[in-house]
């Protein structure tokens, strides 16, 4: 499809016409915003907003006196075409920190399922047990350096409501968990997000982290979904745009009380 596109019927089906990523979630629509409220260890934040300069700050007081009444922090999800164009500026001088930025990548799952499978001496498994659920953790542990309890919480709620919401699989080697990746597709939508894709050290470079990509493009093609997408880090852009990724926008968490 044609990026701009793509790009509007991402705005419109996964950020306009969002659903509850989860138990416990669910999506409020309010003066030209559209947020998702979490019980907790759920996402809180802003997913789409359509404002103009006039309401933009009174729209940013009103997320937070909304969060801040629930005592949670949140992020507001900005990408860069949307509008005003100052936007970020605004969430700065209104309290907010903004996390690096990421870029919204999307590919063809039934042309990237064609991929590579597993690299030798390495096995994928499903996780579909709490046992799986903490090799993941482990690996976002290890991988990205933070605490992957969140993580697992969430990915034990998520089994216990729905198996089939989120498909998380673990890289073995010999037993051992070297790498770890989600495929969330979206439901009535033509979408699945790639997320949490990461490799420990010592089996970077070995066609670990395109092999999952491959993996999960066949799973998300067997299920019926067309498009995948990945909010893209700086190490990860080029391998995707490798296998034929395209980037449609970039996108910023700005973070407040978090």
């Amino acid at each position: 499809m044609d990026p701009a596109a793509l790009l509007a019927r991402y705005d419109q089906l996964i950020r306009r016409d969002a659903r509850p990523d989860g138990p416990g979630a669910r999506i409020e629509r309010t003066g030209g915003v559209v947020r998702q409220v979490a019980d907790a260890p759920g996402w809180n934040g802003v997913l789409w907003s359509g404002l103009d300069a006039a309401g933009a700050d009174r729209a940013i007081q009103d997320q937070i006196t909304r969060f801040t009444g629930l005592g949670r922090g949140f992020e507001w999800k900005l990408y860069a075409h949307d509008e005003p164009a100052d936007l970020g500026d605004r969430l700065l001088a209104a309290g907010f920190r903004a996390e690096p930025a990421e870029t919204l990548m999307t590919g063809e799952a039934a042309g990237l399922a064609h991929g590579p499978g597993a690299p030798a001496g390495i096995r994928f498994a499903q996780v579909t047990d709490p046992a799986g659920v903490g090799l993941v953790a482990d690996v976002h542990d290890e991988v990205f350096g933070a605490d992957g309890g969140r993580l697992r919480r969430l990915l034990l709620a998520s089994l216990a409501a729905d198996p089939g919401a989120v498909v998380a699989v673990v890289a073995l080697a010999d037993g051992e968990p070297v790498a770890a990746a989600r495929l969330e597709p979206v439901p009535g939508t033509p979408f699945a997000g790639l997320w949490g894709g990461g490799t420990v050290a010592a089996w970077r470079g070995r066609g670990v982290y395109r092999a999952l990509v491959a993996h999960r493009a066949r799973v998300a093609a067997a299920l019926g979904y067309r498009h995948l997408q990945v909010d893209a880090s700086a190490q990860s852009r080029p391998i995707l745009a490798r296998l034929g990724f395209q980037a449609l926008s970039t996108t910023t968490p700005y973070l407040y009380g978090n």
